[in-house]
């Protein structure tokens, strides 16, 4: 299972000493939907996992605070989630002394960009000598290194690289590791009591052009004082509750949609008599490897798949109208799966 990492200083209401890992359902209207045409209630959401990782201090890179243990936790996901407090509580003592939402995501990222510029040093030299004597794999990863370090050093993250690398760079590339090469998305925190109004707050507004301009990723708005609250109540008091903020929707469903997004994944469905289940590929999963994610023999023996975009089933209301408007196909095993598709899999083991 795919996890993302979230990560700040420790000046945030969910900050913690030791990482919690938490399953989360990723929110999909179309899977309630699709339940209804083929008439079976027991919808099982696909899932991804969010590890909250203890909050970062200055001088991590160097081993203040958790240092090295608080890095190695980073390393261990496939996505960041950078939360930013942008919200003024005289009760809640902001660890730099004042509340400054840019500062503070300059803090972290020079962190990450410091232990990444370290594990580039200690590679260059272990490959120096493999380098002197004319080895072709070394010599081509110090090319990219050599690449890697100015940018870095310039304080600015791998994944803002911009430059065109070859496929085994690529390779070469997340066999390294880096902290910055991670996709990101940030989160800008404020009070349950500003939710409704925070696209106009100004620290909000700074973190949103600063995140588009320097690292090209998305913004998303969340209180972490309401998710918490909320977790007391009932489903229909947490609705009435956020009825009367006047907020549509919890910035956790934005924000596990975001993370989805910036990792590059797709949904595609599946049903049977019993359940109606969504399950997570990436883009670019053909339909014998989407196969292969409910079970091995599923791929091993694949020979088909019959497909029909959820969309359009749900519009013409049954498998028995799909198939006679020709909405239902046959694919073969190198099919791209598209996100949405309703797959049936015929297979012989």
């Amino acid at each position: 299972m795919l996890k993302a990492g979230i990560v700040g200083l420790p000046n945030y209401p969910f900050c913690t000493i030791e990482p919690n890992l938490g399953v989360v359902t990723v929110p999909d209207s179309r899977l309630g939907q699709l339940g209804g045409v083929v008439k079976v209630s027991n919808p099982i959401p696909t899932t991804i996992e969010f590890l909250d990782i203890a909050g970062l201090v200055k001088g991590a890179s160097k081993g203040e605070g958790l240092g090295n243990k608080f890095l190695s936790h980073i390393r261990e996901v496939d996505a960041l989630v950078q939360v930013v407090r942008c919200f003024e509580d005289e009760d809640i003592v902001h660890v730099s002394g004042a509340l400054d939402p840019i500062r503070d995501i300059e803090i972290v990222n020079t962190e990450l960009v410091l232990a990444d510029l370290e594990t580039i040093g200690k590679r260059m030299e272990k490959i120096s000598r493999d380098v002197k004597r004319g080895d072709k794999h070394a010599l081509l990863e110090m090319h990219l290194l050599e690449k890697l370090e100015p940018h870095l050093n310039s304080g600015k993250p791998v994944n803002t690289l911009g430059l065109p690398l070859a496929p085994d760079e690529k390779t070469t590339l997340r066999g390294l590791f880096l902290l910055t090469d991670k996709p990101t998305i940030f989160v800008a925190n404020v009070k349950e009591s500003e939710l409704a109004r925070a696209e106009g707050n100004p620290h909000v507004q700074k973190v949103r052009e600063y995140a588009q301009t320097h690292h090209g990723c998305e913004t998303v708005i969340v209180s972490a004082q309401l998710e918490s609250d909320l977790g007391d109540l009932s489903d229909a008091e947490a609705v009435e509750y956020l009825r009367e903020l006047g907020v549509k929707e919890l910035g956790v469903s934005s924000l596990i949609r975001g993370v989805y997004h910036v990792l590059g994944l797709r949904t595609f469905f599946t049903f049977n008599e019993k359940e109606v289940r969504a399950w997570t590929i990436h883009e670019g999963t053909t339909a014998s490897r989407a196969a292969g994610t409910i079970h091995t023999d599923f791929e091993r023996g694949f020979i088909k798949a019959e497909t029909v975009s959820c969309e359009d089933l749900v519009k013409l209301g049954s498998v028995a109208r799909a198939r006679e408007t020709g909405h239902y196909r046959i694919e073969g095993r190198d099919y791209v799966v598209r996100d949405g598709d309703v797959m049936l899999f015929r297979f012989n083991v």
